[in-house]
């Protein structure tokens, strides 16, 4: 077991030791072998490192930077060879010979489920001034244009984009022509000389990604990773990153700065030897038929717990990414994604689709999602397809359109502890779910979903149990805090659980009704409302209960929530009145909940336990005395508490 260092002034004919180092990652990663360390010293590094060797359970293969030194991975190269070509334009002529692995500025972004642009095409390509990335223009006039994004794709409809049409008034924008030995880029750098100042652009697909599946038990620590011309990453297509395992299992990825990816940052999902993008280009079947086959023929190639997922995303910061600050459909299986920072994720809308989240996971299955902070980004949470076994707890969501969205899934799946605390808080397009001691700030909207039978599995495997509708409903909704309003940007969503009206309280009363009904055959259920288990709720401010709730209570009293950031700390202000310090709770368990109606598995931990809620977001032990809600202890009047930091 050796470890190996690599430093810029070293060589790659160097045997790497700390005396003579290597110069490049890559030279590391070719010979690097289970249970060796590769240790990076200060500098810029422009590579696209290939692991080539496995490590294994107890001798993991580490790449790591050394102490207190600031190493960076970029898939980018730097331009110095502009010329003006009138005003605030200019243009750089490069070989095409720089890109080894593809031109980027000639890969166009498509697949599944990407519906803009389409009058004009965009490139997995981009230019950065300063380590901010320009804008794509459309032809090389809006480049020559003063300052305005004349080509934006609607009015600003949430707050987000209105923020961003403010923010990006003035932009930079490029345009390139890509001709068989040059690629000319034109770019509007708004005044700044980009000889004088640093001028990137993307060159590599990935900064630290195997080209070959089955690279397991790989540890990458403390780099920075950034700018890589990555391509759409639906779930029936490939999903490339700036950094992820290419389909293996046991990768832990702690304690890096990922950025500015074309779409997604970090990958934990499919390879593309089970579908690529087959409906794009084929247009025989929809795409959700598509994602069904890619599910089987995923079993088909051995997708099981012993073979895939099990990573751990831990402690980075995550932003400015195009599509995705974490994706991964079906590889994703059984891993931890904890202590992370993610935020503006898609805010540039260079391109819109149906992928697009801090975190967008398909097949999330008892994936555990804790003590993050997502913010700023066009949806913050997206678990969609085989939300099984999936814990989501003691998160902050601010300031996104969206917060979260649960699609076509069946459960069991648990949101616990959490501030849900942008306008928009929560789509629910599926069944099964238990909602514990959350804060919602805002609205939600619930939805059944009968054109799409999706999969459910047999508990904490990879094995398909069968098929279902979303029938929506089967939640256990207890002990949250709902803070109603007016909201301006959605009107049609509501706040608290009203919209669950009509719903059975029971299983029992469920089955009474199935019964009457006729005991028929499928389209009888389709008519049936599922039951629901709510009780013990808060609301505030025009949030309105459940008709049949056990033991609600309502007010008007506005808790007037505030969120106010003091460096890299964020705290939550807000008043409680007597009515909910008082209010009367219960240490929740979970093997007390009715199992969902169409997975029939229990609500527990990863390894077959019962989860007990008596934690709060924060990590304090909670009591029967404490209140509803993700704290468990709060004060009559003004409360001040840390939330991130």
């Amino acid at each position: 077991m050796f470890t190996y260092h690599v430093s810029k002034t070293g060589s790659d004919f160097n045997p790497g030791t700390e005396e003579r180092p290597f110069k490049t990652i890559s030279k590391a990663a070719a010979i690097a072998d289970f249970g060796d360390t590769v240790i990076v010293h200060e500098g810029v590094y422009r590579e696209w490192v290939k692991p080539m060797n496995s490590g294994l359970p107890l001798h993991r293969i580490t790449y790591k930077s050394a102490n207190g030194e600031h190493v960076v991975i970029k898939g980018s190269e730097r331009i110095s060879s502009w010329i003006n070509d009138g005003g605030s334009v200019w243009k750089a002529e490069i070989p095409n010979d720089i890109f080894v692995d593809g031109n980027p500025f000639a890969t166009v972004l498509k697949g599944d489920w990407l519906v803009f642009p389409s009058a004009y095409e965009v490139h997995t390509a981009a230019v950065y001034l300063n380590g901010k990335a320009l804008y794509e223009a459309p032809s090389i006039d809006e480049v020559r244009k003063p300052s305005l994004r004349t080509w934006t794709f609607n009015p600003p409809i949430t707050k987000r984009e209105e923020r961003i049409r403010d923010i990006d008034s003035t932009i930079y924008t490029w345009f390139a022509v890509v001709e068989d030995y040059k690629t000319t880029v034109w770019a509007n750098f708004q005044g700044f000389d980009p000889n004088a100042e640093l001028v990137e652009i993307n060159v590599r697909p990935s900064v630290f990604f195997p080209t070959r599946t089955g690279i397991n038990y790989i540890t990458v620590d403390g780099f920075e990773l950034a700018q890589a011309a990555t391509y759409w990453a639906p779930p029936t297509g490939d999903q490339p990153g700036i950094i992820g395992p290419h389909w293996a299992k046991g990768w832990i990825i702690e304690n890096c700065d990922i950025h500015d990816s074309k779409c997604s940052a970090v990958s934990i999902g499919k390879e593309v030897s089970t579908g690529d993008n087959e409906c794009t280009k084929y247009h025989r079947k929809p795409g959700y038929h598509y994602q069904m086959e890619v599910v089987f023929r995923a079993l088909e190639n051995g997708w099981s717990k012993e073979k895939i997922g099990g990573h751990i995303i831990r402690n980075n910061r995550i932003h400015d990414n195009g599509q995705n600050g974490i994706v991964g459909h079906l590889g994703c299986v059984f891993s931890e994604i904890y202590g992370n920072e993610i935020w503006n994720t898609g805010i540039m809308h260079e391109f819109i689709g149906a992928e697009i989240a801090g975190i967008k996971l398909h097949a999330a299955l008892d994936v555990q999602i804790r003590n993050n902070f997502i913010h700023d980004s066009i949806l913050g949470i997206w678990l969609d397809w085989q939300t099984q076994g999936t814990r989501v707890s003691r998160n902050v969501f601010l300031d996104n359109d969206r917060d979260i969205y649960i699609e076509v899934s069946h459960g069991p799946y648990i949101l616990d502890n959490n501030i849900f605390g942008s306008e928009y808080n929560f789509d629910n397009f599926s069944q099964g779910g238990a909602i514990i001691n959350n804060l919602m700030c805002g609205t939600m909207k619930r939805e059944a979903v009968l054109n799409r039978s999706t999969p459910y599995h047999f508990a904490h495997s990879t094995k398909v149990a069968g098929t279902s509708f979303v029938y929506s409903g089967d939640d256990r909704i207890y002990q949250n805090i709902y803070i109603g309003g007016a909201p301006k940007y959605h009107p049609n969503c509501k706040s608290g659980t009203i919209d669950y009206n009509g719903c059975p309280s029971s299983m029992e009363e469920y089955k009474k009704i199935v019964v009457a009904t006729g005991n028929g055959d499928h389209n009888m259920y389709l008519t049936l409302k599922d039951p629901v288990y709510i009780g013990n709720n808060g609301y505030f401010n025009g949030a309105k209960n459940y008709d049949k709730e056990t033991d609600p209570f309502v007010s008007d009293f506005n808790p007037d929530v505030r969120f106010i950031s003091e460096g890299n700390q964020l705290y939550i202000e807000f008043d409680a009145n007597e009515q909910l310090i008082s209010k009367q709770t219960d240490i929740i368990r979970s093997w007390s909940f009715e199992p969902p109606r169409i997975t029939e598995c229990r609500f527990d931990t990863p390894s077959g336990d019962e989860i007990i809620f008596d934690w709060d977001i924060n990590g304090n032990q909670r009591s029967e005395s404490s209140p509803i809600g993700p704290f468990a202890s709060l004060v009559k009047g003004h409360n001040r508490i840390k939330i991130w930091g």
